[in-house]
């Protein structure tokens, strides 16, 4: 608003509007001029034709054009909400600050603004919320050093270990390019060469495989991350959001019921559920591993592929989330919410996962393709303390980072005025050990079946059967190949594992000729 001292006039600043004698529901266009005539083009007569001068119309139809960006590659159906994360100021029994000196971990109850994004991750924007897939959970923390995000899925492992393959394994699950139509045949024959995706595949035809909405779901940090403290001294760490609402998942016929009459049941759910004041709540929880190479296990740590034992690495709590407010609108907030794994706070780093390390370069490189290079000064992006940065320009600037004492100078150093490096006061830096010939070589521990086959035998007999069922009705629609190497495999991670799904094939099959004999 424009404030009057008596004397003078302050310009009002920018984006804010200007107190006039219109009325608050007055339709303008985006230039804030009035709309008097919002039923009819300017035509010559009331025929036609329409003349190009037509600026209302021009502006009006050109900008519905582009009313869609891009869509996200994966994770394109998704929904969102804003809370608060409250820190426990202790990691179990122990000061946080001893293994990370990220301040939002650091003061118990100290509240931290939240966005957390939920999704689908292979079909698209309109598809079905009960289909079988990774659900994603990605949290964007509003830090008071900036955002930290912590991008991850509802599942605690995934099906490759190396980022070059990620195009691969995304490609076998979407549609058939040239159908159009996700394909079993596609999908199975990827993971019959893909022995490492045996643990991921027993946790996404098992009922998990199917969150019976999204506040019922557990979230997984996925990859191995790292924290360290004051000394620059690092550990390892896996993420684990757990929930408070409880797990609960769908059957495939529970999820069919369902996507008969809704598609957008999971949506609706965290939308109503916050209307309603029922804040939906996940507690962060770690595990804690020193930072070297532990021969003493059968598998790598950093490999993506696989969990850590929790009697080994307890799941140690550290602070809580609730989410407590809707979007004002899904596009400004939900659809343009940028988030990426190399969105890191100090006290928080990267570890040597090769999947982590690709995510990294990949994440933030999309939402420049599919946002713009200025995403982060969009609101729900951009971080909620002061930005200073020599980054100038491109397409959709809303204002510029200045900083420093001369708005003339953008680059550093400089004796004119500009930005200087952050004090980094007593913190040392974190400088973790790196040496090595460069080589393109799998890791050493690679044990791809031996977690998957504790995944089925720890479950309980309702989500096995659940699990053989929905694993033998996708074999049952491949070759004899590809269902050949699939069961040689499921049967290293366990025999019954494998012969109950063979069983399972031989029954659907002889059914399907009985069917069409009739």
């Amino acid at each position: 608003m424009i404030e009057d001292d008596g004397n003078k006039t302050n310009s009002p600043k920018a984006g804010e509007p200007i107190e006039t004698m219109e009325a608050k529901d007055d339709l303008t266009n985006r230039q804030g001029h009035p709309i008097y005539d919002n039923q009819s083009s300017r035509t010559v007569g009331n025929r036609g034709p329409v003349t190009l001068e037509n600026y209302p119309f021009l502006e009006k139809i050109t900008h519905f054009d582009r009313e869609r960006i891009p869509e996200r590659v994966v994770h394109a159906r998704g929904a969102g909400a804003h809370g608060f994360f409250e820190a426990y100021g202790t990691v179990g029994d122990e000061p946080i600050a001893k293994f990370t000196r990220a301040k939002l971990f650091q003061e118990k109850g100290k509240r931290t603004p939240m966005f957390v994004r939920f999704s689908t991750v292979i079909h698209g924007g309109t598809s079905p919320e009960t289909l079988r897939d990774p659900r994603g959970f990605a949290t964007k923390f509003y830090t008071d050093d900036g955002n930290w995000d912590l991008v991850g899925n509802n599942l605690p492992v995934f099906f490759i270990r190396d980022a070059i393959k990620f195009p691969d394994v995304i490609h076998s699950l979407k549609p058939d390019p040239v159908t159009n139509r996700q394909d079993p045949q596609r999908i199975m024959d990827f993971m019959s060469l893909t022995p490492e995706s045996m643990h991921m595949l027993s946790f996404l035809f098992s009922p998990r495989g199917i969150p019976q909405d999204y506040r019922h779901q557990d979230g997984f940090g996925v990859n191995t991350y790292k924290w360290y403290n004051a000394e620059g001294e690092g550990v390892l760490v896996k993420y684990h959001w757990k929930t408070k609402q409880g797990i609960k998942s769908l059957t495939q016929a529970q999820a069919s019921e369902i996507q008969a009459t809704n598609f957008n049941h999971a949506t609706q759910d965290l939308f109503e559920s916050i209307e309603r004041g029922y804040y939906p709540e996940w507690e962060l929880c770690v595990q804690i591993m020193s930072d070297d190479e532990h021969p003493e296990l059968d598998f790598d740590p950093l490999d993506d592929t696989k969990t850590w034992d929790e009697e080994m690495f307890p799941l140690l709590p550290v602070g809580r989330m609730v989410l407590d407010r809707n979007p004002q609108n899904y596009f400004a907030e939900v659809e343009q919410a940028s988030f990426g794994t190399g969105v890191l706070v100090d006290g928080l780093d990267f570890s040597d996962d090769k999947m982590l390390q690709g995510r990294t370069m990949s994440y933030s490189d999309t939402q420049r393709y599919r946002v713009g290079p200025n995403y982060l000064q969009l609101p729900i992006n951009s971080p909620k303390k002061r930005v200073g940065t020599n980054q100038r320009d491109g397409q959709m600037t809303y204002f510029v980072d200045t900083g420093g004492e001369n708005p003339h100078v953008n680059y550093e150093p400089s004796s004119l005025g500009g930005l200087k490096e952050a004090d980094r006061g007593g913190n040392k830096d974190h400088t973790p050990y790196v040496a090595g010939n460069l080589v393109r070589q799998k890791i050493d521990r690679e044990n791809n079946f031996k977690q998957a086959g504790e995944r089925y035998r720890t479950i309980e007999q309702w989500e096995r059967d659940d699990l053989v069922f929905n694993m033998s009705d996708m074999l049952s629609q491949c070759n004899e190949d590809i269902q050949n190497r699939m069961l040689g495999l499921l049967r290293q991670c366990d025999e019954e594992y494998g012969s109950r799904v063979a069983d399972g094939i031989k029954k659907m099959q002889a059914e399907k000729s009985a069917a069409q004999a009739t």
